[in-house]
């Protein structure tokens, strides 16, 4: 494994944006941006290969698959998105060219000049969560909430606007009545993100006279367990070498799994703590213990 197609990465900006994606269109972009190289500098020239399989694990039927991603990728060509930089607001593209290999069940794209910078080589104000984290969601508000609360993870709250959460969603005139709004889109992305994220959502309305004008969304993660019994283990005893996309990857994952709960010092928070694993797993002695861990999460050397 050179690099890890699982996961994205996003500036908070983009997070925030005003914009509106179909979900196959959120799923193609976010294949897209899994497939971007973590750390490196990269190009507007270089097209991002998205495969029937790629939407398959977001949970798309395989006979209907690549029907999806030719239509998605069509009416993504025309999509634009409003990003709030300094004081200005900007539209730009999010991509600026598409083509589509029949032969292969495969579309290729090239992000827009003017978006790139904010989907890869990031060094701050980011959010990246793992793709599998909403796969088989079919809600485009699920995923589009799910990302404005994983921005808050290392906090577990976060208290949005109705007014700014609509004009993230760019739902314009849809939904006028809040009863509305909370039904087909507040309600529908909790029970998505409940149901398929590894986060549990709660939220309380909050009102400014008799109008509800803040949502308080609370949220915490799901416990995870592994059973080692069931996994055979191959990994040598001795070290092994991993890649910054892996040890991204594993610490993150490792940070969640109730076994590994005792590692967490006071009330330290899990990205604190994958941050430690994170250095441990690159120790030849501190390793040793994360490695029936590794094995049973799909690590291979």
């Amino acid at each position: 494994m050179s690099q890890n197609n699982d996961v994205v990465v996003k500036s908070n900006q983009v997070i925030e944006a005003s914009y509106q994606l179909s979900t196959t269109e959120q799923r193609i972009v976010l294949s897209a941006i899994g497939k971007i190289p973590k750390g490196q500098n990269v190009s507007d020239d270089q097209v991002y290969l998205v495969e029937v399989k790629d939407l398959e694990a977001l949970g798309v039927h395989g006979k209907t698959a690549y029907r999806d991603l030719k239509q998605g990728v069509n009416r993504l060509y025309e999509r634009s998105i409003n990003l709030a930089i300094d004081d200005q607001s900007i539209k730009m593209r999010w991509v600026q060219s598409v083509r589509f290999i029949d032969s292969q069940g495969t579309i290729g794209l090239r992000f827009s000049k003017e978006i790139l910078p904010f989907v890869s080589n990031l060094s701050r104000e980011f959010t990246r969560y793992f793709l599998s984290d909403i796969a088989g969601m079919n809600s485009a508000y699920g995923i589009r909430i799910y990302e404005l609360l994983v921005q808050y993870r290392g906090i577990g709250k976060r208290e949005i606007k109705v007014d700014e959460l609509r004009n993230m969603l760019e739902l314009g005139k849809k939904y006028p009545l809040f009863a509305d709004l909370k039904r087909w889109v507040i309600d529908t992305a909790v029970e998505q993100i409940n149901e398929h994220s590894p986060i549990n959502v709660e939220y309380e309305q909050k009102k400014t006279g008799r109008k509800v004008t803040h949502i308080l969304f609370t949220f915490k993660e799901k416990p995870k367990k592994i059973n080692l019994a069931s996994e055979s283990i191959e990994l040598s005893e001795s070290f092994v070498k991993m890649s910054d996309a892996q040890l991204d990857m594993f610490s993150n994952k490792l940070s969640r799994l109730n076994e590994l709960g005792h590692l967490a010092e006071g009330n330290e928070n899990y990205d604190s703590l994958a941050l430690r694993i994170r250095r441990m797993l690159q120790s030849k002695e501190q390793q040793k213990q994360f490695l029936p861990y590794l094995r049973a999460l799909g690590f291979k050397a």
